[in-house]
């Protein structure tokens, strides 16, 4: 099967404070987005790629990322909605189809590499749907508004999940389509919405380096990780 990837980079990045998109930040002097996206040109089994980004932003990506850093395998820049959720949808509507893998991997997490891309698409040939994720190393407990303890979880069957993600495409979009439909709140990954419509979700182990970018201090550990990648 042939495999897309979408690439859902429209967030707003608050949380870093940095008055700019965090997808955009400098990350060994190219933006963080573009270190992203080099991973899934560069990956073999990756047919082509999807980007989502805020509409004010689809010129300037095009532009200034697509194409000054050759990016071709990248087939459209298509604008994002008001979350994360709808962002996904509208990259899964503008395959068109034409794609029966569908990966999703955030934007915002550029320490992937090609070779673990090419392992989850394997497992995806086996699996109806496949997730990445890292076992829980310290314990969890759930709380309640007042942050008073609630229950807590046995680590060992808790697993904190990542990026990527690869479904078959009839499969997540029509997660998507029902949770448009049905008024699902908005899920925190991509893999809850197929969860609910019954689709068994196989999980293999993740990256401690495949960091989603959120503070100013993810954005100095992926600095040392790149460092650490090209010695």
């Amino acid at each position: 099967m042939r495999t897309v990837a979408i690439i859902p980079a429209a967030g707003s990045g608050i949380r870093m404070g940095s008055g700019r998109a965090k997808q955009f930040l400098d990350l060994d002097g190219r933006p963080l987005l573009a270190v992203t996206l080099k991973s899934f040109q560069l990956c073999r089994e990756v047919d082509a790629i999807i980007l989502v980004v805020h509409s004010r932003e689809v010129d300037y990506c095009r532009k200034k990322i697509v194409e000054r850093f050759g990016l071709d395998k990248v087939i459209k820049v298509v604008p994002g909605g008001k979350r994360r959720q709808d962002s996904v949808r509208l990259g899964v509507e503008a395959t068109n189809g034409d794609y029966g893998l569908v990966l999703i991997h955030d934007g915002v997490r550029p320490m992937i590499d090609e070779e673990f891309i090419e392992q989850v698409i394997a497992a995806a040939m086996t699996h109806r749907a496949v997730i990445t994720g890292l076992p829980a190393r310290e314990t969890v407990k759930e709380i309640d508004r007042t942050n008073q303890v609630i229950k807590t979880y046995d680590r060992k069957i808790v697993w904190l999940v990542q990026t990527p993600q690869v479904f078959r495409y009839e499969d997540i979009l029509l997660a998507h389509k029902t949770a448009l439909l049905e008024g699902w709140k908005e899920a925190t990954d991509d893999s809850l919405l197929v969860e609910r419509l019954g689709i068994p979700v196989n999980v293999i182990e993740g990256s401690e380096n495949n960091i989603k970018i959120t503070t100013p201090h993810d954005l100095e550990m992926a600095k040392f990780l790149l460092k650490q990648k090209i010695k």
